[in-house]
């Protein structure tokens, strides 16, 4: 615990100015995106900064940008000469800032508010414009602590317990920003230089750079989820598979984290508003131990209460990665069929045993051949390989996986900051398994899993169905900064550097756009609102000449008939009408600006919400009908869509 004391003001020792040319200096030589730091680049930090410290704008006031306007076309110069005095003062400036909102907070809440007055409050205000006056800045501090105060009085708490939980809430934000140190301050203004390049380059601050080393080495003793931040909220962005969290089937992508306790009875402590390192720190721990984590579902709406979920954690291991199979019996026009699934959570390799040669390291390919082989013997009509939530890993096992399901040619192109293209070949010139194939995708397909499905597709050697996929199709490269900075004594970090570009076989690249299926299952998410493609300075969508290769089959002639059969599948089935239902309240409750803070309509609005999700479960219970052989190896599905969209999968792949 830092020392507290909110008039320090903090300053930048002399050593960061070194880091930060170093910094802009790797970016500038080895970044793919190549671009000329100058004004206009000054005037995207500037705004970066801004947006990085208070993104909702909600602490400065239109007069606080206005006094460091002169400054917007110098923000180029700072980062090429190390000079940092200007963002220090800017930070300086919000912490002061902060200081006030919370005097303002504690004021508010000695007096419970009226609830049956009709008032609106606005959550995102990320476009709107900076407040003019402290008058202004406190009614929408008003309206916003008055619609936190309601959240908790829905959920069953009074006024006094209520003001408890806000008073806390933001005294615990406050100690947060009062504890930051020079190594913070710095990280938060060389991260909007960063960002400008894209979205997926960092500087990694030594805490920084010890979090991102124990996720990639999956060890990570904790819940087993990567995090992200977003409007306060602490939000799932990556369930691991293998991990607690996966296995226990509570918690999924987008869901958010409101509160966290430890042990089986550890009082709550409310993370609402709190840096994500910061709440990290706090959802990590010693394997074998309970925490409890107060979530709001992706699809809860502001009314709904959190729902409490209790998990222990664990090391995430790799065996647990591992594919999954199941059997899927489909009866399409009369006729049986037998489809052999494969679920695979990620593209996992035991990079430790296969350097140690050992000969019966685990991997994806080795896995999946072996559930073929079952397959196989079972006499299956057809395979579907399963990517949902399958976020990516090891681009070997990609283009080896690729191997099994065609003869030989290249999978995947990468092109790097230098213009050289490699073309990487399926190292195997036998087909393992030639039958009907269907591979299904999700926004949160990405990475890996886009080279599969894009060489599945290009090669015509399988159907893709689902959902547009995620769109990542850059590498990264770290690169740490006490190798390259002679500075004693001290640890310094490390870079994180999209260095390449992955290209299909047919030339278009998986960046940004990511796989188009042949097949479109209706989804909640947009291209505008989740993944590449929503990200501001994602590097945009470019094609480099084909690869040489020869196409397997050609299915896009068939693409149409298959269509057609499940749109009039769709119109009568009432399982598709129960998911569209879903989808359409999700996406009616994410675009909803304003809420009311009249106590009676909000109840209204949550009693209606519950109701028909009620009525939902009811009608989806009496359809489960479907049939699944060996059960004991399914994992247990949380998301009725996903059911759906299995069924659903196996019946087009039955007509093909």
């Amino acid at each position: 615990d830092h020392k507290i004391d909110s008039t320090k003001v903090i300053l930048p020792d002399e050593s960061y100015k070194r880091i930060n040319q170093v910094i802009t200096q790797i970016f500038n030589n080895y970044h793919y995106r190549k671009q000329t730091i100058n004004d206009s680049l000054s005037v995207i930090i500037f705004d970066e900064y801004f947006k990085t410290l208070d993104n909702n704008r909600l602490y400065f006031l239109a007069s606080d940008v206005e006094s460091f306007s002169n400054y917007r076309d110098q923000f180029d110069n700072f980062v090429l000469e190390g000079n940092l005095e200007i963002p220090f003062k800017i930070f300086n400036l919000y912490k002061q800032r902060v200081n006030e909102r919370i005097e303002y907070i504690n004021k508010l809440l000695k007096t419970p508010f009226d609830f049956t007055v009709n008032e609106y409050y606005t959550p995102d205000r990320t476009n709107a414009p900076w407040a003019k006056t402290s008058d202004e800045l406190n009614e929408l501090w008003r309206l916003r602590i008055k619609n936190d105060a309601l959240n908790l009085i829905l959920s069953g708490k009074d006024w006094k317990s209520s003001a408890d939980v806000l008073s806390k809430r933001f005294q615990n934000f406050h100690k947060i920003i009062l504890q930051y140190e020079t190594e913070d301050v710095f990280s938060l203004f060389m991260n909007s230089f960063t960002r400008t390049y894209d979205p997926h380059s960092d500087y990694l601050s030594p805490a920084a750079s010890t979090n991102f080393n124990i996720s990639m080495k999956l060890s990570l003793e904790g819940i087993g989820a990567q995090l992200r931040s977003e409007n306060d909220y602490t939000i799932v962005a990556n369930v691991i598979p293998g991990g607690p969290a996966h296995k226990s089937g509570l918690l999924n992508e987008e869901d958010r984290i409101v509160g966290v306790a430890q042990g089986d009875d550890g009082e709550f402590v409310d993370i609402i508003g709190w840096r994500l390192d910061d709440a990290i720190q706090l959802i990590r721990g010693k394997k074998g131990t309970v925490v409890r984590l107060q979530i709001l579902k992706a699809n809860d709406n502001l009314n709904s209460a959190p729902k409490e979920i209790k998990l222990v954690r664990d090391e995430v291991k790799l065996e647990e990665q591992a594919a999954k199979s199941e059997i899927l019996n489909v009866e399409e026009d009369g006729a049986n069929f037998k489809i052999g699934v494969v679920k695979l959570p990620s593209f996992y390799v035991d990079f430790e045993a296969q350097r140690l040669g050992k000969p019966d390291f685990k991997s994806t390919t080795r896995d999946v051949k072996e559930i073929l082989n079952k397959f196989k013997q079972e006499k299956v009509d057809g395979v579907i390989i399963d990517l949902r939530n399958n976020g990516g890993g090891s681009l070997q096992e990609a283009i080896t996986l690729t191997g099994l399901f065609i003869k030989n040619g290249p999978v995947v192109q990468v092109k790097n900051s230098g213009n050289i293209i490699e073309v990487n070949q399926d190292p195997d010139p036998a087909i393992f398994y030639e039958g009907p194939l269907a591979v299904i995708t999700n926004r949160f397909s990405a990475s890996a899993s886009e080279i599969f499905s894009a060489a599945i597709q290009d090669y015509g050697r399988g159907i893709i169905l689902g959902e547009n996929s995620y769109g990542k199709g850059t590498v990264q490269n770290l690169i740490d900064l006490n190798r390259t900075i002679p500075i004693k004594d001290k640890t310094l970090g490390q870079v994180k550097l999209t260095i390449a570009k992955f290209y299909r076989i047919n030339g278009g690249s998986t960046q940004n756009k990511g796989v188009k299926p042949d097949i479109e299952f209706p989804s909640p998410y947009s291209h505008e609102e989740f993944g590449e493609s929503s990200m501001p300075a994602a590097l945009p969508w470019d094609q480099i000449q084909p690869a040489n290769y020869n196409r397997f089959g050609n299915l896009s002639k068939f693409v149409d008939q298959l269509k057609k059969k499940h749109d009039e599948r769709v119109k009568t089935d009432p399982e598709f009408q129960l998911v569209m239902d879903e989808i359409n309240e999700f996406i009616s409750n994410r675009d909803k600006k304003e809420f009311s803070l009249n106590e009676k309509v909000r109840k209204e609005e949550r009693d209606l919400a519950e109701a028909r999700k009620k009525k939902r479960d009811e009608e989806r219970a009496k359809l489960s009908s479907i049939r699944v052989k060996d059960k004991s190896e399914v994992q247990p599905q949380t998301s009725s869509i996903s059911d759906y969209e299995l069924r659903e999968s196996g019946k087009i792949l039955a007509d093909l």
